[in-house]
């Protein structure tokens, strides 16, 4: 089986479906002195770019060690505020390699099962980081790339790029996150459309339904990214990572809509009294349960 589908995912890659456009023509090599994920760090903000462009920055178990890696020195980097996910070479990601798979191996060792770990064969795409991170699309992002795009909070996409559940066509379900998050960023209905079909979907499709957050020119998208990071980086930082992890909270794990409101109340509070604006600390500690906030409204 393993062996259809390297064959199915190589035809695959060398057809109509990804035309050549986008493709370096740099030969292979995963030597170990390449960097197979390259950091860069531009004030408060990291950007992180998958460096395999000769396959189209398909991941492989090496690449998606290192894709865990780079996103935990990120989490670690205090200064480092926003991160910037890419693709090197015009293509964001066409998935997982199958070509890392042995004969009898059809999921990879990088693999843990979710309960016992956040490591997935695409890398960090269980994860939910405590700062914001931006995908900047270009060329593809299918199959385990679309994935790793859902992983991101916002995902600014070229006018020519191309999203999917392409691994459809090949018998390749999803594994790395990919029914959990598409359902939460655009609905079921949208999100059973494109894992029913594996049809692609175009940037203006992918803005008008959600998946995308900003259409951009071709070949602006990594710039475009870093400059919407840049001025999130410029926000009082905990109050929106407090409103950030809220909304994550909302979607994903609270067990109801009174568990939702509680949550961001506290955690709002907490905001209030370190980091609001003057005079907002007299609601938070006790101006009375009916207290106003016209002392914050006429700041704003």
């Amino acid at each position: 089986m393993a062996a259809v589908l390297r064959h199915f995912w190589a035809r695959t890659l060398s057809s109509k479906m990804l035309p050549n456009k986008h493709l370096s023509t740099t030969p292979s090599s995963d030597s170990h002195e390449k960097e197979l994920v390259v950091t860069e760090q531009l004030g408060n903000v990291m950007t992180i770019g998958i460096n395999r462009p000769e396959v189209r920055n398909c991941v492989n178990p090496a690449t998606a060690t290192q894709l865990v890696s780079a996103f935990h020195k990120f989490e670690q980097t205090e200064d480092a505020l926003v991160a910037v996910l890419h693709g090197k070479g015009g293509c964001f990601s066409a998935g997982f390699d199958l070509k890392a798979l042995s004969g009898k191996q059809l999921v990879p060792d990088s693999y843990t099962e979710p309960k016992d770990g956040d490591n997935a064969g695409m890398g960090p795409t269980r994860r939910v980081f405590s700062k914001p991170v931006i995908a900047a699309i270009d060329g593809y992002a299918v199959a385990g790339g679309l994935e790793l795009a859902l992983m991101c909070d916002l995902r600014v996409v070229e006018e020519n790029a191309v999203m999917g559940v392409f691994c459809r066509r090949w018998g390749v379900p999803l594994i790395d996150g990919g029914t959990v998050r598409l359902p939460a960023l655009i609905g079921l209905s949208r999100a059973l459309d494109l894992v029913l079909t594996g049809r692609p979907v175009s940037a203006k499709e992918a803005l008008d339904m959600g998946l995308a957050n900003r259409v951009v020119a071709t070949g602006t998208a990594l710039g475009q990214a870093i400059q919407l990071a840049n001025s999130i980086a410029k926000f009082p930082q905990a109050c929106m990572l407090a409103d950030r992890a809220s909304c994550y909270n909302t979607a994903y794990d609270a067990q109801s809509r009174v568990d939702a409101f509680q949550h961001e109340w506290t955690q709002g509070l907490k905001v209030i009294q370190s980091e609001a604006v003057p005079g907002a600390t007299r609601f938070a500690k006790g101006a009375g349960r009916h207290g106003s906030f016209s002392n914050i409204n006429s700041k704003l």
